[in-house]
């Protein structure tokens, strides 16, 4: 909203500084700072109330040290995340832009689904809290909505060089090798490491016909709707022990930020030599915004926290990030970026899926890890939970450099 003002305010009165809002580094910059405030400043007002109501975690008897010392601690506090992300956005970003809008759907979206799941446990005194195939479906509707914008939407689009480009493309500009610069609706991602590194998912159904490539949101929303389903539960695993999530989280998120600033500037893109997608450095704005909340949170979420996220921010960041990976075509580095998550939901797979298989064979469930998710068996194990968390922190950061890496080397 002060963008709007701002942008008024230069163009009717020639304000001095009021231009500053047309820079997208600036408005990021008080994004971020105006987010931290909030979740540092009046995340306690909110940890407060929550304690008067009584919106304590039940802790479930795992055999770990220090787990009964957090009975009773507030949980639900993903509200601080929502909030301190939200008022930076709708005050600095615009609006309009397509990215922004989904981001803000998908923050709503989420939110909602965790905040049902955390108030069932707590004021229906229901344990299991919103059945798991109520999750699913909400993951599942979210990836729909979120797949078909991408596909249908006419400003979702990428830059793309082409030697002739016809009588019905849009020419954007000419380039200095006579090469035309387009805006192409195709349905790209990025390849890491590999020299041609961009892939149409259209290539998946060229065996359906000369027109497949109508069909690509066939296969396109699938892909999104799993891609959702499988980072929301995997950041869900990852917050078990105090400042794991938020701060695995805001070291992806970094991260995301660099890729959507490069990707939506024509001039770092063409540097880079990486896919050029319009309107996507808006997104900064959020990210930052993201990343101060997660920030500012983790001021009480770190041991001994004294405010747990919940399902309510725990789903949502989880959600916020597999769509920014989306957007920013860079899903394919989910595995690499997001692998603290990876790891936490491969270890519960692998865990069931050994106890069942040597149940059925043997008679006796075996485990491979003492427990999971993956930070529990080193619970298990002696480490202190401050240890793990700061260790699976610098694991977080050494995948997210790899991830940046990419841009360059291929």
């Amino acid at each position: 909203m002060l963008y709007y003002l701002f942008e008024y305010l230069d163009k009717t009165y020639d304000l001095p500084g009021a231009g500053l809002f047309n820079f997208i580094t600036f408005r990021a910059i008080l994004a971020v700072i105006l987010s931290l405030f909030i979740a540092s400043v009046y995340g306690k007002k909110i940890i407060n109330y929550l304690r008067r109501k009584q919106v304590g975690e039940s802790i479930r008897d795992l055999g770990l040290e220090g787990q009964n010392e957090k009975a009773g601690t507030p949980t639900m506090g993903g509200i601080i995340i929502i909030l301190a992300t939200l008022v930076p956005v709708l005050l600095f970003a615009k609006l309009e832009n397509i990215y922004v809008i989904l981001l803000i759907v998908t923050t709503l979206w989420m939110g909602t689904i965790g905040f049902i799941d955390d108030y069932i446990k707590k004021f229906k005194n229901d344990k299991q809290g919103l059945p798991g195939k109520f999750k699913i479906i909400g993951q599942v509707g979210l990836g729909i909505f979120v797949g078909a914008t991408m596909y249908f939407h006419p400003d979702i689009v990428v830059q793309r060089t082409i030697a002739d480009p016809g009588t019905e493309t849009e020419i954007i500009a000419k380039g200095p090798t006579n090469e035309f610069y387009v805006k192409d609706k195709a349905m790209l991602t990025t390849i890491p490491f590999v020299k041609e590194n961009e892939f149409n998912y259209s290539e998946l159904i060229s065996w359906a016909g000369e027109n497949y490539k109508s069909y690509v949101w066939l296969i396109f929303i699938p892909i999104v709707i799993f891609i959702i389903t499988a980072v929301s539960n995997g950041a869900n695993l990852t917050d078990g022990i105090d400042g794991l999530a938020a701060g695995t989280s805001a070291i992806i998120g970094v991260t995301l930020a660099l890729f959507a600033w490069v990707s939506g500037n024509v001039i770092f893109s063409d540097y880079l030599n990486i896919m050029y997608i319009p309107n996507t450095g808006e997104m900064t704005i959020f990210i930052t915004a993201f990343v101060g909340a997660l920030i500012g949170f983790l001021w009480y979420n770190t041991y001994p926290a004294q405010v747990f996220m919940g399902d309510t921010g725990s789903l949502t960041i989880g959600g916020i990030i597999a769509v920014i990976a989306i957007a920013v075509r860079k899903e394919l580095l989910i595995p690499i970026l997001c692998g603290i998550f990876l790891m936490e939901n491969l270890s519960v797979v692998l865990q069931v899926g050994w106890f069942k298989y040597t149940k059925k064979k043997f008679g006796e469930g075996r485990r491979i890890f003492r427990m999971s998710p993956l930070h529990h068996h080193y619970q298990i194990k002696g480490f202190h939970e401050s240890k793990i968390v700061t260790r699976f922190w610098i694991v977080g950061i050494f995948l997210a450099i790899i991830t940046i890496v990419t841009l360059k080397i291929r």
